[in-house]
């Protein structure tokens, strides 16, 4: 059986009533006349099919039923106070949710950096972050389950069909055995990797870097030889590390400092690496306030960091 709805007012007259134990005082603090509150806490009692206070002609006192009922009452009037201050702080970002997915690459950047700094800003804001490729980012908004993404692609190509703000550029360096030979020089060169069996990340999940690197070996003349595909940078590292072949990864990858691993720029001038981006992505339609809020705050960590993307 559905409970019947109780009008907050009822509520209220209660409290003041257990607080006061009298009747002419609690009407007084209501800014009303004593008949009306007498007749409202016995409605109040009718509705819910129990006695709320015991009344002499002396003395108002509270019952078992309504000494229970009290401390539930007061938290639910301080509750609906809150109320405006919470809507309006929600409707400024300052409390609410954001769901915010990322690359692992950006893991080794940024984003610790800025999650401690937001959070500590904006305490009010449940930051919940999702690790995710980039391709499931893609699906993830399309289907209203993450509010944004920080991804990787090649510069210019982030999602045409979403808002973007490029937040790093960097080049790709070549992680290779610390037993190759070529680990001894300070840079490698492009002729000198080219037949190297190559561990990378697979197309769907990174199509225009992997064509990036995939160009830069057919406009030397070469296909490339892949040796092996993984999904994660540090699982590419591993693998790097287990001697199936050479890696390209954002320069960024080489704080995941891996035994067995050395990470080397490609020399010549202008260098030949191709370069990522890293933005952070939302659906162009409605911002919800936290992530209005959260994007504001990268642009602000941004400037202060004077990262100008070239």
């Amino acid at each position: 059986m559905k409970e019947p709805f109780i009008d907050m007012r009822l509520w209220r007259q209660f409290a003041a009533l257990a607080e006061e134990l009298h009747f002419g005082r609690a009407a007084q603090r209501l800014h009303m006349t004593q008949p009306p509150l007498t007749q409202a806490i016995a409605g109040l009692e009718r509705t819910l099919g129990l006695k709320l206070f015991d009344r002499t002609k002396r003395s108002v006192q509270l019952t078992p039923a309504g000494a229970a009922l009290l401390p539930q009452v007061l938290d639910l009037l301080d509750r609906a106070q809150a109320l405006p201050a919470q809507a309006r702080a929600a409707a400024a970002g300052e409390v609410g949710r954001l769901r915010l997915a990322f690359v692992s690459t950006v893991g080794f950047g940024m984003l610790p950096q800025w999650v401690r700094a937001f959070r500590a800003q904006w305490p009010g804001v449940r930051l919940e972050l999702i690790e995710a490729t980039g391709d499931v980012q893609l699906q993830a908004l399309g289907r209203g389950d993450i509010d944004a993404g920080l991804l990787l692609h090649t510069p210019g190509q982030a999602p045409p069909t979403l808002q973007s703000l490029c937040v790093a550029r960097e080049p790709l360096v070549l992680a290779m055995p610390d037993r190759h030979p070529l680990a001894q020089h300070p840079v490698v060169h492009l002729r000198e990797v080219l037949s190297e069996p190559l561990v990378i990340f697979p197309r769907p999940i990174l199509p225009s870097l992997y064509d990036a690197i995939f160009a830069l070996y057919h406009e030397a003349g070469r296909e490339p030889v892949v040796a092996q595909e993984a999904i994660q940078m540090q699982t590419i590292v591993n693998l790097v590390s287990a001697d199936l072949g050479v890696a390209w990864v954002p320069a960024s990858v080489q704080q995941f400092q891996r035994p067995g691993v050395v990470y080397r720029p490609l020399g010549g001038k202008p260098t030949l690496a191709p370069v990522c981006e890293t933005s952070l992505v939302w659906m162009a339609t409605a911002v919800p306030p936290a992530l209005a809020r959260w994007i504001d705050f990268v642009s602000e960590q941004l400037a202060l960091a004077q990262v100008k993307p070239q």
